[in-house]
């Protein structure tokens, strides 16, 4: 049974993620200590917006 769009009890977001994640290799056992650290993922997306800020948008 397919999944019905404006499900309540689906998961919704008022700010949903691209649908293509970005990828980029790290050297030999970055992996693995990075997924050590708690809430990762978003740590890293609040620098990643920090970065874009600094480099573009404060030219």
């Amino acid at each position: 049974m397919p999944f019905q769009k404006n499900n309540d009890l689906g998961f919704t977001s008022k700010n949903p993620f691209d649908k293509d994640p970005v990828c980029f290799k790290v050297l030999p056992g970055v992996k693995n200590k990075l997924k050590r650290i708690p809430n990762w993922q978003k740590q890293l997306r609040k620098f990643v917006d920090k970065m874009i800020e600094e480099n573009i948008d404060g030219r």
